[in-house]
């Protein structure tokens, strides 16, 4: 199921990563009091009311000034209302309606898209006359915000989630096996498509970016139905982009919510740089089963030790991701592409495992007898019950005397007790802990 996506925009100084901050509840964004701070869109998961969603924040728009850089970010900011299922303009309250923001707003009615109102910096009651002279932008109520003081945050999200979009449930069977691939621009995701399904079905070309937007292929292989998942790469923030072009990380990241496995791309070529790890760390987080293909290496210069350092570099540039097997392929030459797909299968059945109760909590007691938890200030973990409570990815509850005596390396301690006993290669584990009480 795909989360929906709201867009903050608005032009310069309203104060848009102040409440893009304020909402998912961290200092992601750079807040100065200097227009144009944020350069280009930053995205975040955030939730409200059991309802998660993606949030990006824009960069100011100005429509007036051309210089090059501000022209870069009013394109990202075009962009991610074309991304974005609802919209929220923020002006600001202390300074009035400007011709900027009326330029916004034609900009956002052009979008037909549901847009939400926000006044920011209404810092006390006295400021709230302030609000009215919004009504004239045409966009329907205007909401008093304080994004510095959190105060109006809820009555704001609460019309946010009024216009999610209601999107169908999946149009593909239980048993089918969806695969997207991410990965940078130019690393050959679509050559690997093609060469998985032995026939062109979707544009190649040696110009990064070709693929402008998702591109579902459904097939068939040994009886088992898949759906491939092309997506456009994801380009390191900061470029230019023309306004024409569909190129989007949410994209990437939206496509990644409907699969089962994600094939992450790495050029062999060029090896492992910083945004191929920026790029597996989404994949990281979005819970799916994940596989490592280096693509390219017909085109590598190789000896016997070629491949384990490859595999050694990749092992310690993506630790998260220790789980995750490694394919080296080449979508040219289809060298090993056979491989591919049976990995796929085998990620995909793991990804989805169940683990019976009484099982679980053998492993669990067998664990902490052999390792018991350590103790702090003379109190001692218990954990008096398992039990799995989702699958894609296998996600486990432990119920315990006291969370807070839960420690991170402990956690990874039963994680790789439950690794070793069953055959979970390919995908997260999750772990929480519960108070017994809850």
């Amino acid at each position: 199921m795909e989360n929906p996506v709201v867009a903050i925009v608005g032009r310069p100084n309203v104060g848009k990563s102040t409440l893009f901050n304020r909402i998912v509840g961290e200092r992601l964004a750079i807040v100065e009091d200097i227009p144009g701070v944020t350069r280009d869109r930053l995205y975040s998961q955030a939730e409200w009311l059991g309802k998660p969603f993606h949030l990006i924040d824009t960069g100011g728009i100005d429509f007036d000034d051309h210089d090059e850089l501000l022209e870069s970010i009013r394109h990202q900011a075009e962009l991610a209302v074309d991304e974005a299922d609802v919209i929220v303009l923020v002006v600001d309250g202390t300074v009035g309606i400007t011709d900027q923001d009326q330029d916004v707003a034609r900009m956002l009615f052009r979008s037909k898209k549901p847009v939400v109102l926000a006044v920011n910096k209404i810092d006390n009651p006295q400021r709230l006359n302030d609000v009215y002279e919004f009504y004239s932008l045409g966009m329907g109520e205007p909401m008093p915000i304080s994004g510095a003081h959190a105060t109006g945050i809820g009555d704001l999200l609460d019309e946010i989630i009024k216009h999610f979009p209601e999107y169908e449930d999946d149009e593909y069977d239980e048993d089918v096996i969806r695969v997207s691939l991410i990965g940078r621009p130019n690393v050959g995701k679509s050559s690997l498509v093609n060469a998985l399904l032995g026939e062109e079905r979707v544009i190649v070309s040696d110009i990064a970016g070709t693929t402008r937007d998702a591109i579902d292929t459904p097939f068939t292989f040994e009886g088992q139905e898949y759906v491939l998942i092309d997506t456009a790469g994801m380009r390191k923030r900061g470029r230019v982009y023309e306004s024409t072009e569909k190129y989007s990380v949410m994209r990437a990241l939206r496509a990644m919510e409907r699969s089962d496995v994600v094939l992450v791309v790495i050029n062999g070529e060029e090896g492992i740089i910083e945004q191929d790890k920026k790029v597996a760390g989404y994949a990281h987080e979005a819970g799916r089963g994940v596989i490592i293909v280096v693509n390219k290496w017909d085109a590598v210069e190789k000896d016997e030790r070629t491949m384990n350092k490859f595999i050694a570099d990749i092992r310690e540039e993506f630790k998260y991701l220790a789980y995750a097997p490694i394919l080296f392929v080449s979508a040219k030459t289809k060298q090993r592409i056979q491989t591919v797909l049976p990995k796929v299968t085998q990620v995909a059945e793991q990804h989805a495992m169940r683990i019976a109760t009484p099982v679980l909590n053998d492993l669990i007691h067998e664990a902490t007898t052999v390792t018991p938890p350590p103790s702090d200030k003379g109190r001692r973990l218990r954990i008096n019950y398992a039990t799995q409570v989702a699958v894609k990815p296998p996600t486990f509850v432990l119920f315990v005397n006291d969370t807070e005596l839960m420690h991170f390396s402990y956690q990874r301690y039963l994680e790789n007790k439950i690794r070793e006993a069953f055959p979970l290669e390919g995908t997260p584990v999750r772990i929480l802990a519960r108070n017994k009480s809850e």
